[in-house]
């Protein structure tokens, strides 16, 4: 299994891409601004995309996309989704005011998208691969992924705060690499901790639910790009800190656009 990433940041700037992973060629996980990056043929190979939640970074390429390849398929895409994330899409995006509702063009029977809603714990396969529903801590109805590959699970926080049913997953599974979010630095803890985002400080706490035993890189994601440098600053002096043990032994890891990784 392959897995690029298009995008990584918590927010756009210059050479900064919000969230979007593409896994093989054919399967999107969440749809922001970093899939401007593919061509028009990478973008027609997808089949599938699942989202995380409705939050327009994670979602802010898909109607640009469709209009970009629609008409060069056959089929339509089909979008994974809680079904309250498929409400918002509906109601706030596809609505015929901000965008066509390509749900029911060119015809109801042959749309250029399809919503497929999904439920926490549920397993899909699509696009050759196994993936299942994490769940996830935010402030409107969210969920993580983890995907299958050929040597273990890539996994994917999505957007959270504190989440320990999250770790329990992971502590159950042969996990290959993680993807976890750090929006915030510490000095905006509070900030984080409103609005069910992790900082290095929180970060540090969920990372100590991990068992001892388990070893896999953990890269850092959504980062504000102005506080890139001084979230990864505070998060080496934790995980190198005497009095964090078990944060010690974690491999953290930035992440960034462009990189690709085979599981």
């Amino acid at each position: 299994m392959k897995v690029r990433v298009l995008g990584c940041s918590g927010a756009i700037a210059k050479d900064c891409r919000t969230t979007s992973f593409l896994i093989d060629d054919n399967i999107l996980i969440d749809a922001g601004t970093g899939v401007g990056d593919l061509t028009l043929e990478e973008m027609r190979r997808i089949d599938h995309v699942f989202l995380t939640h409705s939050h327009l970074d994670h979602i802010a390429a898909l109607p640009l996309m469709l209009d970009a390849v629609s008409s060069l398929r056959t089929s339509s895409v089909v979008i994974h989704a809680l079904p309250q994330t498929i409400e918002a899409l509906q109601t706030h995006i596809f609505n015929n005011v901000i965008w066509p509702d390509f749900s029911a063009i060119p015809t109801h029977h042959q749309p250029f998208l399809r919503y497929v809603p999904l439920a926490l714990g549920e397993q899909v396969s699509a696009g050759g691969r196994l993936l299942e529903v994490l769940p996830a801590v935010h402030t409107v109805p969210a969920v993580g992924y983890a995907a299958q590959g050929n040597t273990g699970w890539w996994v994917f926080s999505g957007d959270t705060g504190r989440n320990a049913a999250f770790w329990t997953w992971v502590n159950a599974h042969p996990v290959r690499q993680l993807v976890v979010e750090t929006a915030f630095s510490n000095r905006e803890r509070d900030l984080a901790a409103k609005s069910l985002h992790l900082a290095p400080e929180s970060l540090a706490q969920e990372l100590s639910q991990l068992r001892p035993e388990r070893s896999f890189p953990i890269y850092v994601t959504h980062t504000k790009p102005s506080e890139t440098d001084l979230i990864m600053q505070e998060i080496k002096r934790f995980d190198h800190s005497n009095t964090q043990p078990s944060a010690a032994a974690h491999d953290i890891r930035w992440l960034s656009a462009g990189q690709v990784f085979e599981l």
